[in-house]
């Protein structure tokens, strides 16, 4: 029970910290989202880089590089999280909050569809539904956004598909993240020196600025780290609730503290969406109880 309960508090720590970003990535103008990708990467290998040699797992987490075939699948899912800290961080701090948030909502379902295209999985008739219900709230919102909501499409198909690839990899997240943070380092520490040379670098340019990208490093690492604590005292069942924090959080911030406007159409396309969500969370305890937590093989 004990170590349930502190697998609860990694869990709703971690899910809760990564629900907050969008107060952080706004703290960081006038640096660019590039510039502020490049630093969170940068700063997140070293942080990574840290806390293995704490762990004793440096040496065997480097040594992972030397299969070809891991290596090619790690550069696949370092560019996918490129694309989609991109996406987000621009999202955040160009007023697109709430659709940043519809993006991590509707990514369980599109890890679903993975499921079925490509894993050749089965889905049971409430994750159908589900589905079904999610696609008729994207449509309400694609209607009165007078366009499809395309950051939260980037960034739950960029996010969908990193998983997909991280779950065939079955590499722990701390030592992906390194890795994966390892190879985008010549790209993002040549921009980073490129900025610098041409004078355009915010680093250094004020001591909190400054102290903030750092920061970048450590709060992509700490949520991550207690996830991890998580995933090894939680069942399935909870950390897939857990989830729900932190689209929640941010849409709360994109309405509540960022006064990102909803139309009524918007509502009720978010309410539909909320529905399908509930319907899945509902199918996932059912699962559970059944000791049957994952989609059916054909």
């Amino acid at each position: 029970m004990k170590s349930y309960k502190l697998g609860l508090l990694f869990g709703v720590s971690a899910y809760g910290i990564w629900g907050l970003f969008p107060l952080y990535w706004p703290l960081l103008k006038p640096s660019g989202p590039v510039e502020i990708v490049a630093h969170r990467s940068v700063w997140t290998l070293l942080v990574c880089f840290i806390a293995l040699a704490l762990l004793h797992q440096l040496t065997p987490t480097l040594t992972l590089m030397k299969s070809a075939k891991t290596f090619f699948k790690l550069a696949l899912t370092s560019l996918l999280i490129s694309i989609n800290w991109l996406v987000y961080i621009w999202g955040v701090n160009h007023g697109h909050v709430v659709e940043c948030a519809l993006g991590y909502y509707i990514n369980p379902l599109i890890i679903i569809a993975f499921g079925v295209l490509l894993l050749k999985e089965r889905m049971r008739r409430l994750q159908w539904l589900s589905v079904g219900i999610a696609v008729v709230g994207v449509l309400v919102l694609t209607i009165d956004y007078g366009r499809p909501p395309w950051i939260a499409f980037a960034l739950a198909l960029s996010w969908g598909s990193y998983g997909v690839i991280k779950k065939q990899l079955a590499i722990p997240a701390l030592q992906g993240l390194t890795i994966e943070t390892l190879i985008s380092l010549p790209f993002y520490g040549g921009y980073l020196l490129l900025l610098a040379n041409q004078g355009k670098s915010h680093f250094g340019h004020g001591t909190g600025l400054t102290l903030l990208l750092v920061g970048a490093g450590v709060v992509t690492a700490i949520p991550l780290l207690l996830f991890n604590g998580s995933g090894n005292r939680l069942p399935f069942t909870i950390i897939g609730l857990l989830q729900y924090i932190t689209p929640t959080l941010q849409f709360l911030i994109g309405v509540v503290v960022r006064h990102e406007k909803m139309s009524v159409a918007s509502w009720i396309g978010f309410f539909i969406i909320w529905g399908a969500l509930i319907t899945l969370g509902i199918d996932l305890v059912r699962s559970s109880s059944s000791g049957n937590d994952r989609l059916t093989k054909v």
